[in-house]
């Protein structure tokens, strides 16, 4: 390892400030920056995507933004396999990795490895919501604890999410999602980590949020929609969960007025950062919570030498 330092993670829920924040650190420590939001790998959409401006990017060295094409699927295992390149490359320059997103499961792979389950079809994975929402979640967590006790204690039983993955992958592999897990091995050490996460108020989220969607329909995303719609991407595409996509294509179809697109975006932008939020406070639990108005503090304190890893 020699002097290596650490690998810089930064998340926290959508409008929280984390580009500025890693740029910031950048240039503190002397680091580069590397997107982990899968949105943001997506050319074209600069502004819906809050990627990070030209005022951002100056002087600081950005990778993985807008480097997909609108109709091509991008998947985290791609991702995670530019990102360990990505990592490689900017440490052979002497500098510092900050990797910088809102994409929680980018993280998990990055910092737990990527788990290789055989892909289980669609109407295997449909088969069993429709037995989770008819029994509801607490009859499904039960009969879930029947074929994989391994399940046990590992996460929340309202956990909708992580007890459908984890029945699908039994019923489909015959193999417990934990033992899938275990033979699972990342590239990094646990220690290469410094996992920060900025910690906002949900008030203050939310009209940090109103801001964000005015500031983006005055900025120009109404044309990134017009230029989108041209391309008639298929409605799989990944891309098509950038938000106000629907909400700007309606307005644009004379269904709905600005006013109306504006305040649809302000609720799904919210409703996605509650989402985030949700994640962090289950799967992000020995991360640095930083609260947005010690950042000033927090910086101050850092430097190359506290990032240095223990030998």
């Amino acid at each position: 390892m020699g002097n290596q330092s650490k690998i810089i993670l930064i998340s926290g829920p959508t409008a929280s400030g984390k580009s500025n924040f890693a740029v910031k650190i950048a240039k503190k420590v002397n680091g580069e920056i590397v997107n982990a939001d899968s949105m943001q790998v997506y050319k074209t959409f600069k502004i819906l995507t809050a990627r990070p401006n030209k005022k951002e990017q100056k002087n600081i060295r950005h990778h993985l933004y807008g480097i997909i094409e609108l109709n091509k699927k991008f998947s985290t295992g791609q991702w995670l396999n530019l990102t360990i390149k990505t990592i490689k490359d900017i440490q052979k320059r002497q500098k510092i990795p900050i990797l910088v997103g809102g994409t929680g499961l980018y993280f998990q792979s990055l910092i737990n490895g990527l788990v290789k389950i055989p892909k289980i079809p669609y109407k295997f994975r449909d088969k069993i919501r429709l037995a989770q929402k008819k029994e509801g979640q607490k009859k499904f967590y039960k009969k879930l604890l029947k074929i994989d006790p391994n399940v046990h204690n590992k996460f929340d039983p309202n956990d909708t999410q992580r007890s459908l993955r984890a029945f699908e992958i039994k019923s489909y592999t015959k193999v417990s999602m934990y033992d899938w897990l275990n033979k699972t091995k990342p590239k990094f050490r646990e220690n290469q980590f410094l996992k920060l996460y900025i910690d906002f108020k949900r008030e203050e989220l939310v009209n940090r949020i109103a801001l964000r969607s005015t500031k983006m329909i005055d900025s120009g995303a109404i044309t990134e929609v017009k230029n989108f719609i041209k391309l008639k991407i298929k409605k799989d595409h990944s891309v098509n969960k950038v938000i106000g996509i629907d909400e700007l294509t309606q307005c644009l179809r004379n269904e709905i007025n600005l006013d109306k697109a504006e305040q649809l975006i302000s609720i799904k932008t919210r409703q996605y950062a509650k989402r985030q939020a949700t994640w962090a406070r289950s799967r992000m639990i020995d991360w640095k919570k930083i609260n947005p108005t010690k950042i000033s503090d927090y910086l101050k304190k850092l430097n190359k030498s506290s990032l240095k890893l223990d030998q």
